[in-house]
């Protein structure tokens, strides 16, 4: 009798294995996305004298993030990185991304046409914008939280993170949670780990 009980329970123990371990393999691999705020309203103008504001990415999944073309250091690195995620998912409509310059007085449409062309940028939803400089720090600052400023002592003269957000479809920021259920909040443009995670939750959205 007791031989019995302890197959029973044996059973059902492995019963339960096989169901949990996909279980947990999956909130690793595929883990939800939180909201972590909405896009406040914008419009600027990108590399080909376009305005383009927040419809313009209605119903599409898109990046954003805050650069200058003349930047010395991190923004080459970002770009690199960004044209890897245009590449992974060439030829679909529905990615966009949006490349706000921090130094508009200098990136005129004609210098970001040319920015975009120097780095193989062929996404036809991929926006370099530029615009009134008080209203793209406020965007940054205030809208997505993304520190950007005017540093004179700064080669290049401007600070800003190399950090990239994620929206949804309807205007939402998004981010994974880490293995202490806390939201990542924005994906590191510089770190191929970075990129990877993006990519993977960019597929989740679609």
């Amino acid at each position: 009798m007791k031989n019995y009980s302890y197959i029973g329970i044996s059973f059902i123990i492995l019963l339960f294995g096989i169901w949990a371990v996909p279980k947990i393999v999956d909130h690793f691999s595929e883990p939800d996305l939180v909201t972590i705020g909405r896009v406040p309203d914008f419009s600027f103008t990108n590399q080909d004298g376009k305005t383009i504001t927040n419809a313009t990415y209605e119903g599409k999944v898109y990046i954003a993030e805050f650069f200058f073309t003349t930047c010395p250091s991190i923004c080459p690195i970002m770009n690199r990185n960004m044209v890897k995620i245009q590449n992974e998912f060439y030829g679909n409509p529905k990615l966009g991304i949006a490349s706000f310059s921090i130094d508009p007085e200098h990136d005129t449409p004609k210098v970001l046409k040319d920015y975009a062309e120097s780095y193989g940028i062929t996404n036809p939803h991929w926006n370099l914008l530029t615009g009134e400089k008080d209203k793209i720090f406020q965007l940054a600052n205030s809208g997505f939280n993304l520190y950007v400023g005017e540093a004179a002592e700064t080669e290049g003269g401007f600070e800003h993170s190399g950090f990239f957000a994620l929206i949804d479809q309807e205007g939402n920021i998004r981010s994974r949670i880490d293995e202490n259920d806390n939201p990542v909040i924005y994906y590191d443009g510089l770190e191929a780990e970075g990129i990877q995670m993006l990519i993977e939750d960019i597929k989740k959205l679609l």
